[in-house]
């Protein structure tokens, strides 16, 4: 049997999925989720702030960075 027609068999339907996500996203779950984790491991001093990085939006060189 193909790994897809498993797969299927199991959890929710793709478009709940999706929708679900969409909203989450909407809803900025993945953000607070974030927080409240980095919180916890802050509250136990389980974060080593030495090794951060800090990621940005990517903004289009104005005439190629030129």
């Amino acid at each position: 049997m193909h790994l897809a027609a498993v797969a299927a068999g199991f959890g929710p339907a793709w478009p709940t999925v999706y929708r679900r996500f969409a909203q989450w996203s909407r809803d900025r779950v993945w953000a607070r989720l974030h927080r409240v984790i980095l919180d916890e491991l802050g509250a136990r001093g389980e974060l080593d702030w030495s090794r951060c990085a800090i990621d940005s939006v990517s903004v289009r060189a104005a005439k190629g960075g030129l």
